[in-house]
């Protein structure tokens, strides 16, 4: 029973990790994109154009590897445990 107990408020607490490691790796990378419009445009440019830019650079951000790598929030501590567990007990 104890063991269920650590699965389920384990796999809250990674949720929650994984939510917030998730929010701040977005907006690191939209300061970034704004910061390269900033650079390439002094006088502030198209606000609409601005959007555009901002909103491209987040869809590649979506499709790129870094959002996966997050993922490992949950896989890393699942195959700790396992580990430990397996050799605590055998």
């Amino acid at each position: 029973m104890g063991f269920i107990r650590l699965i389920i408020f384990g796999a809250i607490g990674l949720t929650v990790i994984y939510f917030l490691l998730s929010i701040y790796s977005r907006s690191l990378r939209k300061e970034k994109l704004e910061n390269a419009w900033a650079e390439d445009h002094p006088q502030g440019g198209d606000p609409v154009e601005r959007e555009a830019f901002l909103e491209r650079g987040m869809a590649q951000y979506e499709s790129s590897l870094r959002p996966k790598l997050l993922l490992l929030v949950y896989v890393v501590p699942a195959v700790l445990v396992t580990v430990i567990h397996i050799l605590t007990t055998y």
